[in-house]
């Protein structure tokens, strides 16, 4: 049976003025699948996505949601998503069952339809004993599982999650993701996923590693890391720049510096390190052998950790101002 691919987008682009934002990405995805866009806030996740929920225009190539073309057939692109957004858009003066009712009638979805669907959602994101509270009274948590059943309320075909657990404690984050997962096979949702932790792209069906408006790697989270080629051995000590040259000189490895340390990945790690360790001129600390991580790989391929960027709604934003101020 040939998959369908729900998402497909052909050399996309955005630039702003001179400043290339999303630079000519491709990359499909079937229905049903999990799929997740891994990078740093400022790589072009959210541009991306807003292009492809038609609320941005590419500046050049193509993309098709449901089969329908996202500049020309943006009602029907919208019909056919769900989208939950980095920052709060809810109607904070307003009850849960009111924000869902709002929502309804901008869908045009019969008031039986709409009261059926409002009351079998807020079940199943346990909010249904708040459902006459006003959102203010909610917790960040709560007011996520309620964006993610107004995402669903009309039955999309595809729900757009931009980094929805951003900003949350790693509780409430696996709540929610309990949550996304509970509707995703109860409903046979496609989900597309951008976001910069390392353990939800981990339960991704396929990754799309971004950096810096490219898609840099592609495939799934098993895959990119038997990419890296073995095991990931760490090395602390204190001339990191004399261990280095030796590792390079003598084992032809580049390790990435890291936390103070080097890091490289070798074939059968653990019949490298005591050949490594009778090998060595240089005093080391410390040594570690471990399975390698999307971090491993993520810096692999960047040369840079992603913690190491700025972690907040508005980072893709500045930027693209600072590249811009730079002349890049």
């Amino acid at each position: 049976m040939t998959s369908y691919h729900i998402i497909e987008v052909e050399a996309l682009s955005k630039r702003f003025d001179s400043l290339t934002a999303v630079d000519s990405v491709s990359f499909s995805v079937v229905e049903g699948e999990l799929f997740a866009f891994l990078g740093p806030n400022g790589a072009g996740k959210t541009t991306t996505i807003n292009m492809l929920c038609t609320l941005l225009t590419p500046t050049m190539g193509q993309a098709t949601v449901n089969g329908y073309d996202v500049v020309r057939q943006r009602s029907d692109v919208r019909r056919s998503i769900g989208l939950v957004f980095q920052d709060p858009t809810l109607d904070e003066h307003l009850t849960a069952e009111q924000n869902l009712r709002f929502h309804a009638y901008a869908y045009r979805i019969p008031r039986a339809v709409a009261e059926q669907r409002i009351g079998e959602l807020l079940e199943l994101v346990e909010l249904s004993d708040r459902r006459r509270s006003s959102v203010r009274t909610f917790s960040g948590g709560m007011k996520r599982r309620l964006e993610i059943a107004r995402g669903l309320l009309h039955s999309p075909r595809v729900l757009f999650l931009d980094e929805p657990t951003l900003g949350l404690d790693p509780q409430t984050r696996r709540h929610i993701w309990e949550h996304i997962l509970k509707l995703r096979t109860q409903h046979g949702l496609t989900i597309f996923l951008t976001t910069h932790y390392m353990d939800e792209a981990e339960i991704a069906n396929r990754i799309g590693v971004i950096d810096h408006g490219h898609i840099i790697a592609l495939d799934t989270p098993d895959s990119l890391k038997d990419a890296l080629g073995g095991d990931v051995i760490t090395i602390e000590t204190r001339d990191v720049e004399a261990l280095a040259t030796e590792l390079h000189r003598k084992f032809r490895v580049t390790p990435i510096h890291k936390d103070g340390g080097l890091t490289f990945s070798v074939p059968h790690g653990d019949k490298f390190l005591p050949r490594l360790i009778r090998s060595l001129d240089c005093p080391v600390a410390a040594v570690s052998l471990r399975r390698p991580t999307l971090e491993d790989v993520f810096i692999h391929l960047t040369g840079h950790a992603i913690r190491e960027q700025e972690a907040d709604p508005m980072a893709e934003a500045r930027a693209f101002m600072s590249r811009r101020r730079r002349g890049r």
